[in-house]
């Protein structure tokens, strides 16, 4: 009889003291803290596994519990602030039986962030989370809570792109983020691995060179997404929103010009944020630099994204991005030139450098769309809508697809109800299932493993 293999990952228990806002507390926000850490525990307990096995390069939200099913964290009351307790906890986090700084900052990001969610934004907190207004003072409030907004100089670039890329892509965000970073540039990112990680590993090399210190970079996430994409081991700046839509309007706020990197349908739901955004008419004169790029190998997908946007938004959308192919110098000098811009018009319109207050964001960008079956079904894929409105429901059928792809509660419905539906135009239906096809072949839905698809398109 063969004895049992053992399998399990080593493991460690831990004792750890928050800094950097967790450290001075009054007793009723410690109170508090406590309080909405044991309504929260699971959630809690995913996001700190997720960032305990930080740089990990699986896209499946369960894999880490698996890993580490015996895992737990508890948040305790101290006198000026909290103590935590980890049990089981991956031992990759830890060196010599001390918690690497760079994760422990990450793990109390999370504490903090969901902690602030639950305390200042429950719906009896007396917010207004239904106004347009309402909803952006509390994109604010989260992120001066994670004291992220600097009074600097204008010099945040938002790079997207996806998760699951080719190493001749992910080389390129490299080679793009390194020229960024000679000029000076942070990065903010979606904080997960591929595109997400490539040009933040570009700009520490350059701002290295250039002796450039308290250089920022900032992942910022979400608690559905985070388990599927953990942080990137760059990321020194960690912000979970409570939901995607108040996470994409963080990236527009926050940053001061935008590069896209080739990805799947979470990068498109991106780019229709975002476009759906500036083509409303409030927005027609504000500056905001917005450049498609990758490597040669790449020109084929940024023209079928280019078709796909030229199809759905009409022209009108192409003129707020350019496309670059091939040349991280350009793009960088590009990208340089346009912040320069955006800065003056900051000045003249008395608009600050850390927010991007003057940016118009309408309420159907804002509410949290949750993807459920009938949801996806009865979006309105149709000619004739204004632009920005047939934008915010087709970023609605690209976010239940990630939801479905690597999102928990999404996985859960295709599983038990089968594939989304998504009805429209045939023409435009027929353009989003090539596109979708594309994505497909291209490997850009998941890291491993054969993709099931979570959706169906129908005329």
């Amino acid at each position: 009889m063969s004895a049992k293999i053992d399998t399990s990952l080593p493991t460690v228990n831990a004792r750890i003291y928050p800094r950097g806002g967790l450290d001075v507390l009054s007793r009723d926000e410690v109170a508090r803290l406590r309080d909405a850490s044991t309504g929260m525990h699971d959630l809690l307990r995913r996001c700190a596994l997720a960032v305990l096995t930080s740089g990990s390069a699986s896209d499946d939200p369960r894999a880490a519990r698996e890993l580490y099913p015996d895992f737990d964290i508890q948040v305790h009351q101290q006198d000026r602030g909290v103590r935590i307790d980890l049990a089981h906890a991956p031992a990759m986090a830890f060196v010599d039986g001390e918690i690497i700084h760079g994760v422990a900052d990450l793990l109390f990001a999370v504490v903090r962030d969901l902690a602030y969610t639950a305390i200042e934004l429950r719906p009896d907190s007396g917010r207004d989370l239904e106004s347009s207004d309402g909803i952006t003072d509390a994109v604010f409030g989260l992120l001066r809570n994670a004291r992220i907004l600097h009074p600097t100089e204008p010099n945040l670039v938002v790079c997207w792109g996806g998760h699951s890329i080719s190493r001749d892509e992910y080389v390129y965000t490299k080679q793009v983020g390194y020229e960024l970073g000679l000029r000076g540039l942070d990065i903010c990112t979606g904080c997960g691995p591929g595109a997400m990680k490539g040009p933040m590993k570009g700009a520490t090399i350059a701002h290295a060179k250039q002796r450039q210190r308290r250089s920022r970079y900032i992942g910022i996430t979400e608690p559905g997404i985070i388990a599927a994409e953990s942080p990137n081991p760059i990321v020194n700046h960690l912000v979970i929103m409570p939901d995607i839509e108040k996470r994409l309007e963080a990236f527009v706020r926050l940053g001061h010009g935008i590069i896209v990197f080739p990805g799947g349908v979470g990068t498109a739901e991106e780019i229709l944020y975002l476009l759906g955004i500036l083509l409303r008419e409030e927005n027609a004169g504000l500056p905001f630099p917005l450049i498609f790029t990758g490597p040669s190998a790449s020109a084929p997908y940024f023209e079928q994204i280019d078709k796909f946007l030229r199809l759905t938004l009409g022209e009108a959308a192409t003129s707020r991005y350019e496309i670059v192919i091939g040349d991280p110098i350009a793009v960088a000098k590009r990208m340089a030139s346009g912040i320069r811009k955006v800065r003056e018009n900051r000045i003249e319109h008395k608009d600050s450098f850390f927010f991007n207050w003057s940016l118009k964001v309408p309420v159907e960008f804002q509410r949290p769309f949750v993807p459920s079956h009938e949801a996806m079904a009865t979006l309105d894929l149709h000619h004739g809508r204004k632009p920005h409105e047939l934008a915010a429901d087709l970023r609605r059928a690209f976010s239940g697809i990630v939801a479905g792809n690597v999102k928990e509660d999404g996985m859960r419905r295709i599983e038990a109800h089968g594939p989304f539906e998504i009805h429209g135009d045939p023409g435009m239906m027929q353009s989003l299932d090539a596109l979708l096809r594309a994505f497909v072949e291209q490997r850009r839905m998941k890291i491993a493993g054969e993709y099931r698809p979570c959706y169906r398109v129908l005329a």
